[in-house]
């Protein structure tokens, strides 16, 4: 091991020997002063082509600055080429350009100044070449965000302020105060919100107020078009987002502090909304005219340096994003007031109705009770007309309102016995309850002509007060329905006494066959109760289309009783044709014509030549399964056979006054001719079980009608 260590201190004593013999520290030095020099001349070379370039843009900056507005955008591009040069570089106590760098800093000032008068000209006269030469210059200078930034936020603040003005309530109570200030000793108390002066005030500032916001949108709208045209969508401004921000957050802020305004503001509500729909269309006729101005100027007007927008139609005020509707925005800031004007002007629809149905009344309004109320709908709808979705959200309370007068007035109504009873005079139910259905009539038509009058009203708005009015006539309906069913009643229980007389008789001499005695009671009846009953109902359309059906039915039970008649004599047939003919005028007070019952009546014309023509001719008459239902002139075949073919009825051995209700029950006409086909097929077993010869000569003829019936039916 120590000859090992002995070797290694050898060799090492050896080495350092031979490196004192190296000198290497003077290449070292030379070569570091050499780098040091060729850094000191490259730096000198960049700043002598620096000093060189300066020297020249600032010589041709000169010959731009004289050549005015033409030739800023050039300045300013060689500026921005001058503040290149002179970055990161310490240019000062280079005495060869010193006084160009002053020049430079003053030509930098001076277009600015320029560009700044040339934008702020521009806005003000939508002139959109000179906006957009004053941008290129901003854009060269690169100053353009900063400069947009600056001049929307001066039109937010000066916005922000105008509405602190206008909605300042010392300012809008100096004056009233002033004018109301009293003698020594007497206070003056504060200034309401609904004093007509204060408010006065207040929408005149407001007026004022929106032409001030539409002209600083129209202003910057401006900017925003030509930004549009020739900028990149991320540097745009989108004013009327810092628009609706201003005027919420002022808004919420003023009025959380004054109840003078929200007062003023939830009572006035639709003139308030009115001022944001005119600004709203102003901006939209601003953008219209703007975008034709900028499209109609062409690139070349404008300075086309700048690279164009991806978007050119892509608006603030024209066109919906996805994501925001400036529009709702806008309207968005009224919610709290709209949903304070619905709530009392629902309230001042129910207070009128309220008052006319006091607790334990009796009686429905009076015409001047109505009058109120409908002038009240009037004035609400008419107020609400400024805007759709107003008008839409008044209907709606308007809606409440009529289903309110309803319910009041079917508290009213009659519904005991004595509102159904036509014997005697009209009793007090019954006068009651015309005196509301004649209200309801009179506020159906009225709210109807409220509609009318109304101009460019929203057609869902109308359609809900039309849907509610309708409840109104479906209540109208169930008032009379009483009275109307006991009519109906009435007269089919005078019709059916018909077969307590005789039309059995033969011919007699007389030329004058006289009506039958129900028939006489029948039109009496009919005329009493019209003029005791009907005559009093101020709604004639509404009575006759409830009063038409009972005529109808009059018709048809009044056949129907008629084809049941048994048995019926020549002397009989008279008289029957002479009923049909008295039917006309007995149902006649029932309807505004006869000819307007339609197939009732056509039945009864049709019927009453089929009484004088033979079976064979009845059965082949083209009216028979057309107009006339097979089954009542098979019933009225059977009043020509003899009695051992009996009625369907007779077989059963039914009532006529049952039998009729079987055929309300059963008004298919397949169910009737089952049970008429029951009978014939009855009557031919009893031919069979007695024998008989020959089956009469009506069975054949009825036989064939009711198979071609009962084929018609399938």
């Amino acid at each position: 091991l120590e000859g090992v260590l002995q070797m290694m201190q050898t060799r090492i004593a050896a080495l350092q020997g031979t490196v004192d013999r190296v000198k290497i520290v003077d290449p070292y030095n030379k070569i570091v002063a050499r780098t040091a020099q060729l850094a000191k001349l490259q730096a000198a070379c960049d700043l002598l082509r620096r000093i060189i370039r300066i020297l020249y843009l600032s010589k041709r900056l000169q010959g731009q600055l004289q050549g005015g507005s033409r030739e800023i955008t050039k300045a300013a591009q060689s500026l921005n080429e001058l503040d290149y040069l002179s970055q990161g570089v310490d240019l000062s106590g280079i005495e060869v350009i010193e006084n160009d760098l002053l020049f430079i800093g003053r030509a930098r000032l001076e277009v600015e100044s320029q560009a700044k008068r040339l934008l702020e000209q521009g806005m003000e006269t939508q002139n959109p070449t000179q906006v957009g030469t004053a941008l290129q210059v901003f854009y060269n200078l690169g100053s353009l965000k900063e400069t947009i930034s600056c001049v929307v936020d001066g039109y937010r603040v000066s916005l922000e302020e105008n509405v602190s003005s206008a909605l300042d309530v010392k300012m809008l109570t100096q004056p009233l105060q002033a004018s109301t200030r009293g003698g020594p000793g007497r206070a003056a108390m504060p200034t309401p919100g609904n004093t007509p002066a204060f408010r006065a005030a207040l929408w005149t500032n407001m007026e004022k107020l929106m032409d001030e916001i539409c002209a600083g949108c129209g202003q910057v709208q401006h900017l925003q078009k030509v930004l549009t045209k020739k900028r990149d969508p991320v540097t745009h401004v989108c004013f009327i987002d810092e628009i609706a921000k201003v005027r919420t957050n002022i808004f919420k802020i003023l009025i959380s502090a004054s109840t003078f305004l929200k007062q003023a503001f939830e009572g006035e509500y639709p003139k308030l909304l009115r001022l944001y729909n005119d600004l709203w269309k102003r901006l939209q006729q601003y953008s219209q005219s703007i975008q034709s101005n900028v499209t109609s100027s062409g690139n070349a007007d404008i300075t086309p340096e700048l690279p164009p927008g991806q978007d050119d139609t892509q608006d603030a005020f024209m066109v919906k994003k996805q994501d925001y509707d400036p529009e709702k925005t806008l309207k968005d800031t009224l919610q709290p007031y709209e949903s304070a004007y619905l709530s009392k002007s629902l309230s001042r629809l129910f207070d009128p109705i309220n008052l006319v149905f006091p607790p334990g009344g009796r009686n429905p309004p009076s015409s001047d009770e109505l009058d109120s109320i409908i002038k009240t709908i009037a004035s609400e709808l008419n107020v609400a007309s400024v805007d759709p979705s107003l008008s839409l959200a008044v209907a709606r309370n308007v809606a409440k309102t009529v289903q309110l007068f309803g319910v009041k007035s079917e508290q009213l109504l009659s519904t005991q016995g004595e509102a159904s009873q036509v014997i005697g005079p009209l009793t007090d139910g019954q006068r009651r309850n015309v005196a509301v259905v004649n209200s309801l009539h009179r506020l159906s038509q009225s709210v109807l002509k409220v509609l009318c009058g109304l101009s460019s009203f929203p057609v869902t708005a109308e359609q809900t007060i039309r849907a509610t009015l309708e409840t109104i006539q479906d209540l109208m309906g169930n008032a009379v329905q009483p009275l109307l069913k006991s009519v109906e009643d009435s007269i089919e229980a005078i019709i059916i006494t018909m077969h307590l007389e005789d039309f059995a008789g033969p011919l007699s001499g007389k030329p004058e066959v006289p009506c039958s005695l129900y028939m006489k009671e029948l039109q009496g009846f009919v005329a009493r109760i019209m003029n005791d009953y009907f005559r009093t109902f101020e709604c004639v359309d509404f009575i006759y289309d409830s009063t038409e059906t009972i005529a109808q039915r009059a018709i048809q039970v009044f056949i129907r009783n008629a084809t049941l008649l048994r048995p019926l004599g020549e002397g009989g047939k008279m008289r029957l044709a002479a009923d049909f003919a008295q039917m006309e005028l007995a149902v006649g007070p029932l309807c505004r014509r006869v000819s307007d019952l339609g197939k009732s009546y056509r039945l009864l014309r049709s019927f009453r030549p089929l009484l004088f023509q033979t079976s064979e001719h009845m059965a082949n008459s083209p009216a028979v399964g057309d107009i006339v239902p097979y089954s009542s002139i098979l019933h009225f075949l059977f009043t020509r056979a003899p009695p051992e073919l009996k009625s369907p009825h007779q077989r059963a051995e039914w009532s006529v006054a049952r039998y009729s209700q079987w055929l309300d029950d059963h008004p298919a006409e397949k169910d009737r001719l089952v049970l008429i086909r029951g009978a014939l097929e009855a009557y031919v077993q009893s031919v069979r079980a007695r024998e008989g010869k020959e089956f009469a000569a009506v069975y054949p003829i009825m036989l064939q009608l009711l198979q071609k019936a009962m084929a018609t039916a399938q």
